[in-house]
């Protein structure tokens, strides 16, 4: 049985412990204001705490090193989903990654046909104009193309398919 008196041992710190003669304010002992000088005195948060007084007091340095820190910019959307904005994109140095390697050998030397690569059903809406088409006609079905990406598939005598 644990009496009143005996004492509970604390935990051991997770930080190291420095030794007290090392510690910097030993240097001050027996000064009496421990280099935080006698008038202004050292007080607790004396100007607010964090980011107190932005609009008030500390107004001179929010302007000057945060401008348009206050405020608002632009419309508000109410009930913002984001599902209207669900648009992955596919650039056109990856597009033939879509297919197998094997596709785009068969198809290399027909001139009649053309291989089919639907960047929807891979996930992709959009197709963008990045890199370079080898030169081999391709169909290419997705929501939406770039000006740029639809005009390099042309050039290469591709066509480009909307679908919804």
């Amino acid at each position: 049985r644990l009496s009143v008196l005996s004492p509970v041992p604390t935990p051991p710190s997770p930080y190291p412990v420095m030794p007290t003669r090392l510690s910097k304010n030993r240097k001050k002992r027996g000064h009496v204001s421990a280099g935080h000088g006698r008038v202004g005195k050292h007080r607790k948060h004396q100007s607010g705490r964090g980011n107190a007084g932005g609009q008030h007091h500390h107004r001179i340095l929010m302007d000057k090193y945060h401008p348009g820190y206050f405020g608002k910019v632009g419309m508000r959307h109410f009930h913002k989903t984001n599902n209207k904005y669900f648009c992955p994109i596919l650039n056109l140095d990856k597009l033939w990654t879509l297919v197998s390697d094997e596709t785009r050998q068969e198809y290399k030397d027909s001139k009649d046909m053309a291989p089919v690569i639907d960047v929807t059903k891979s996930g992709y809406y959009k197709v963008l104009g990045k890199g370079c088409l080898p030169k081999q006609p391709v169909i290419v079905k997705a929501k939406f193309f770039s000006k740029g990406a639809e005009k390099k598939i042309k050039e290469v005598g591709g066509v480009c398919v909307l679908t919804a």
